[in-house]
């Protein structure tokens, strides 16, 4: 189903392509990566493979090797749900924190081996190979070895990104080493290369990932980190596994969104989509302010839950059934005044720096992926001679006991980074993503009712102006947002920001749209001019 008007009424960089086997990332690099796969034989699966390791070499800051990662595909017959985020290593207690960082800490560091927590995304990748994959995995592994061996030249929103990490990061273990060469960050146009990582990622693929989780990275990791009082051991890493998930889905004007259930926050987005659902936003004026603030408000109820309640499944205290149930968020809904701004608190619902990827090929597998190191270049912590750059997840925790997030040895933390799958009666309609930390699922939920109440294309959807709530009664707003829309929704409370920089503020995210029956696809494919990247196919 093709419903979409192919007008453009937002700046933009780019239009949609149109194309049988697409790949779609932030960096035109790393799409090309996985359209090397494409044009060798293999899948939708081998192509997200290839861009999201070669990523880890062309997009530092966001992602690396010690990422955590998410996956939703659709194998030609049915969606599957992949959990890469990684465990507590088995020394992290609430009391190891105490003694560490006083009672009066709220949460584990921010930067540092004590926000690490077992790094996903490789085993994610592995996973994915064996059971979806054509290609050989070694084969996947080549353009991002070639990438970080050969170089290449740092494009203009990583180069930003990098330069203003570096005063926060410079003295963090191996990062100067890692990340400044010169003693600084690239410059826009400089060369950069990264063969440590070349060296670990030749390791990753000989040995479909073993010498990661329980060879020589993971003994060297164990190294380092006991070298600057880190906890995470070999043991921590040869005890990981990602889980296989089913997605938790919420209907929506006759699709129905579908998300990795906890401990990611994807239920907000269905949260909020549930709320939604309980007005006719197709009947206001797509970027009025009417129409922005019934989004803006249905976002915080959905936020005000998801922060209280998600946690690992393990934890929880209600069930993600409960907190999609269409009675309880029907009496959320009727909380919204569309005339006042509100904050919100949690509901009982008991009683009732990210990168984004996604692949479709011609057979109709599709698949939507996201890997990410949280803040921008994680922990900072680099374990030498490897490349690993480690993430932060750690910091997602809670040091309150009383919180179903608090801090527990192999226990996940929240995680913010969500992919998303559509679909129709059943059938795929859609993987995407919109990448930036709480941004997310604010971004799936604006994206979406532009595709689906007002029929923008994925394209438009993507290039047009967006909010981001970031609590209580405050907002950011694109500069781009028309003036008379902002002055409206001051008038209703809501405290605004208007921001320049994009690059984590609002999102950026990829867009693949099937067109046409099983067996005969075809795609239309968006990529956010937010950031350096592009959709390619052919």
């Amino acid at each position: 189903m093709n419903h979409f008007q192919y007008d453009f009424p937002y700046a933009s960089k780019r239009l949609p392509l149109f194309a049988r086997n697409v790949v779609a990332t932030s960096h035109p690099a790393a799409a090309t990566a996985g359209l090397r796969m494409l044009l060798k034989g293999g899948n939708a699966v081998d192509a997200a493979i290839a861009a999201a390791a070669a990523m880890t070499v062309y997009e530092p800051v966001s992602n690396g090797l010690g990422s955590d990662a998410f996956c939703i595909l659709w194998d030609g017959h049915r969606l599957h749900g992949l959990n890469a985020s990684g465990r507590a290593p088995q020394a992290w207690t609430l009391d190891y924190f105490r003694r560490k960082y006083g009672d009066g800490a709220k949460a584990p560091p921010k930067r540092g081996w004590d926000a690490v927590t077992v790094p996903g995304a490789v085993g994610a990748w592995v996973a994915l190979s064996e059971r979806f994959g054509k290609l050989p995995f070694a084969d996947l592994m080549e353009p991002a070895i070639e990438a970080a061996e050969r170089g290449y030249a740092v494009p203009p929103v990583v180069a930003h990104k990098w330069a203003a990490a570096v005063d926060e990061l410079r003295d963090l273990p191996g990062f100067a080493d890692a990340f400044l060469p010169h003693g600084r960050a690239p410059r826009v146009g400089e060369w950069w290369q990264f063969p440590a990582a070349a060296r670990t990622l030749r390791l990753i693929g000989q040995t479909r990932g073993e010498a990661f989780y329980r060879g020589e990275v993971a003994q060297a990791t164990e190294r380092f980190a006991r070298e600057h009082g880190g906890a995470i051991t070999a043991a921590d890493f040869a005890a990981y596994q990602p889980e296989w998930v089913e997605p938790i889905g919420k209907s929506y004007r006759g699709y129905t969104l579908h998300e990795i259930p906890p401990n990611g926050q994807g239920i907000a987005a269905l949260i909020a989509l549930g709320i939604l659902g309980q007005f006719d936003l197709s009947a206001l004026p797509v970027d009025s302010a009417d129409a922005q603030h019934l989004q803006i408000e249905a976002m915080k109820l959905a936020f005000a839950d998801v922060y209280r309640y998600v946690s690992d499944p393990s934890s929880m205290e209600v069930t993600p059934a409960q907190m999609l149930d269409d009675a309880y968020l029907a009496r959320r809904a009727r909380l919204i005044d569309p005339r006042r701004a509100q904050d919100f608190q949690a509901g009982n619902p008991a009683t009732g720096g990210t990168i984004y990827l996604t692949a479709a090929d011609e057979r109709g597998m599709m698949v939507s992926f996201i890997q990410s190191n949280f803040a921008g270049f994680g922990s900072g912590c680099v374990v030498p001679g490897y490349g690993l750059s480690l993430q932060n997840r750690g910091h997602g925790f809670s040091l309150d006991p009383k919180h179903p997030n608090v801090v527990a040895p192999g226990k996940r933390p929240f995680h913010t980074i969500i992919p998303a799958f559509l679909t129709r009666d059943g059938q795929p309609m859609m993987s995407f993503g919109v990448m930036g930390a709480h941004m997310q699922p604010q971004g799936h939920v604006q994206t979406l009712v532009r595709m689906l109440d007002f029929h923008q294309n994925p394209q438009a959807a993507c290039d047009a102006p967006r909010w981001r709530y970031n609590g209580g009664l405050e907002l950011n707003v694109e500069a781009s947002m028309d003036p008379a829309v902002v002055q409206a929704l001051a008038e209703r409370g809501h405290r605004l920001a208007l921001i320049q920089d994009p690059y984590q503020d609002f999102g950026a995210g990829q867009f693949i749209w099937r067109l046409g029956d099983p067996g005969r696809e075809g795609y239309v494919a968006a990529s956010d001019p937010r950031r350096d990247g592009q959709a390619v196919g052919f």
